[in-house]
């Protein structure tokens, strides 16, 4: 409890940047939609501007290296090493399994942090289908594992696998509620 505790903490600093970037930008983007003659509900822009917030924070938690505390660097600056090679845990099931039995909240973790990558393009923009999902979910997750490797932290299969199924989670959670897209319309 302690560790999901410690991650959400880091996740706080990148989505308080991430959705002040988003309301700095906020009135670039009205006059952009106003002039190709769209507009967009307040609900819609609500959940782009929480979409945002929580990229960030992912961003923020899952880029930077194991022992960086954002909250420490905000105040102190940064001094230790950012950029390390790592390890590759490429045997798949290894990490599930022991997660499973020893820690299943680094399961479930894994799985629930990445439903809103499923469930907010789907409810955001229009033809949403289960490919996309599926490509958002790959891609989002490879490169964060990629990236991983280079600042110490492990490139593993398993957290592939775990994040890919709950982006699909959550995009078959948004299947099963299914309400209009919160798409731009035109005027």
């Amino acid at each position: 409890m302690e560790d999901l505790l410690y991650f959400a903490g880091n996740m706080v600093p990148g989505a308080v940047l991430a959705a002040l970037l988003w309301s700095a930008t906020y009135p670039l983007r009205r006059r952009r939609l106003t002039r190709l003659g769209f507009t967009s509900s307040t609900a819609r822009e609500i959940l782009l501007l929480l979409f945002a917030a929580f990229c960030g924070g992912m961003a923020a938690a899952t880029l930077t290296p194991p022992d960086f505390d954002l909250w420490h660097v905000i105040r102190y600056g940064y001094h230790g090493t950012f950029f390390s090679r790592s390890t590759v845990n490429g045997e798949i099931l290894r990490e599930i399994v022991r997660s499973l039995q020893y820690e299943p909240l680094y399961f479930w973790g894994n799985v629930v942090m990445f439903a809103p990558f499923g469930f907010l393009p789907a409810v955001l923009w229009r033809g949403s289908r289960w490919y996309r999902a599926l490509v958002i979910a790959v891609g989002v997750t490879v490169t964060i594992e990629s990236w991983q490797f280079f600042i110490g932290r492990t490139f593993d299969v398993d957290d592939l696998l775990l994040n890919t199924v709950g982006t699909m989670l959550g995009w078959l959670l948004w299947l099963i509620l299914k309400k209009p897209t919160l798409t731009c319309e035109e005027t």
